[in-house]
């Protein structure tokens, strides 16, 4: 159960495929328009459920409860090791060899 203050995730949903603008891109708009907001929980609560949070800026936003103590989860992937050389071309071109 998140309490009150907690850093939490929320999700809901902006616009219905159905109400989005007919001047987007087709596979853009058979898509709803999802919103995802990090802030404080206003109300204890569990996941799913309906809650309002205060964002970092001050804003308040509401939808569903998707997760507590949220945290970046991406990454720039797996060594690509010809970067690594590429690396080592351009620092070559730009501030010379051993010659």
């Amino acid at each position: 159960m998140a309490k009150k203050g907690d850093w939490v995730q929320i999700h809901n949903i902006v616009l219905n495929p159905e109400e989005r603008s007919e001047a987007l891109p087709e596979d853009t708009r058979k898509h709803p328009l999802e919103m995802w907001v990090k802030g404080y929980l206003q109300s204890d609560a569990e996941i799913g459920d309906e809650v309002e949070v205060i964002t970092r800026t001050g804003r308040h936003a509401a939808g569903k409860l998707v997760n507590e103590a949220p945290y970046f989860e991406h990454g720039f992937g797996s060594l690509v090791p010809e970067i690594l050389k590429i690396g080592d071309m351009v620092r070559e071109i730009t501030f010379g060899g051993d010659e």
